[in-house]
């Protein structure tokens, strides 16, 4: 794939894609966009990434999200990027909406996780360079630090903008309380709290019960779902095709490779549930995948939605959802 990349001219046509005003902000965000936390790290081939990217921005998915940890290994999706801006999308800079954030660990020592304002600093100067870029769309807090002070990391995020090194700020994994206190830090100090990241699905409504939801919708902030098919249960992935006591989960499955899905997680009532969602949706001429999709997007305050792709094909069903 050595030629010339040209982007599709229908890129933004209303067919091909639609935008969502992410709370009360100028930023307008593709319903769908896309997450490079699996498939584009230095264990993928990146002729693979490539082809997903070039699909994904000819289709109109401009937000593209990261974080310093992303891969396998550390880094190495933030370093994809940095060779994808080199081939084919510096010329189009400024028509991507590109996220990163830091909060878990990323290297040894005291200094490589956290909120602290001297890790945060420093995981974005090198994300930066690996991506190489000057300067991202957005920038997130990872997750809440329980004991450095909320004071210290907001500022850090502050300072962050000012310096020209981030556009807008967010903050993901945050409970109720630290998210009211980081609104209304950042409301004084002249930075709006663009966007709240969290896992919203049709398994995982902890946004919802936790009141984050209606606070994001109340105060014009963001929200965008990470994990909204649940890792894949939310497909017909691990679906029998019969009743039967001998089912097995597909070989080259994410599950079968046991890290973030177990297989004990797929127990006959989740089971049973997941096939009352498929017959649903086959009732209204839909996938479970497409189903679900629509589900978390039909929330109140939902801006967008995160999904994975290894391929093309499983990229352009997830398009389907928008139409």
């Amino acid at each position: 794939m050595n030629e010339i990349y040209s982007a599709a001219p229908s890129r933004y046509n209303e067919d091909v894609m639609s935008y969502e005003r992410c709370g009360k902000s100028g930023v307008l965000l593709p319903r769908l966009s896309l997450g490079f936390w699996h498939n584009f790290g230095s264990v993928d081939p990146f002729e693979r990434s490539r082809e997903i990217t070039r699909y994904a921005f000819d289709h109109g998915i401009v937000h593209w999200d990261f974080a310093n940890n992303y891969g396998p290994r550390y880094g190495s999706a933030e370093e994809t990027l940095g060779r994808l801006m080199d081939l084919d999308f510096r010329p189009y800079r400024d028509e991507l909406f590109i996220s990163t954030k830091a909060g878990f660990d990323m290297w040894q020592g005291p200094y490589g996780n956290w909120g602290s304002r001297k890790y945060l600093m420093a995981s974005l100067d090198q994300s930066l360079q690996r991506m190489h870029l000057d300067y991202v769309d957005l920038f997130y807090s990872h997750r809440y630090d329980p004991e450095t002070p909320l004071e210290e990391t907001l500022q850090a995020l502050v300072d962050i903008v000012r310096s020209g090194k981030a556009l807008y700020v967010g903050i993901s994994n945050w409970p109720l309380h630290a998210t009211r206190v980081a609104y209304d830090y950042l409301q004084k100090h002249d930075v709006h709290l663009l966007i709240y990241q969290g896992k919203l699905n049709m398994l995982s409504r902890e946004p919802q019960d936790e009141g984050i939801l209606d606070f994001c919708a109340e105060k014009g902030v963001g929200f965008i779902s990470f994990s909204p098919l649940a890792q894949g249960l939310l497909t017909d992935r691990y679906l029998p095709k019969e009743q039967t006591q001998d089912y097995q989960i597909p070989a080259d499955s994410r599950m079968a490779k046991g890290k973030f899905l177990k297989e004990s997680m797929l127990t006959p009532e989740l089971l049973n549930k997941l096939r009352g969602w498929n017959d649903e949706a086959l009732g209204k001429g839909q996938s479970l995948a497409e189903y679900a999709l629509r589900w978390v997007l039909q929330q109140r305050g939902v801006t967008s939605v995160l999904v994975g792709a290894s391929s093309v094909s499983q990229l352009e069903k997830n398009c389907l959802c928008i139409k």
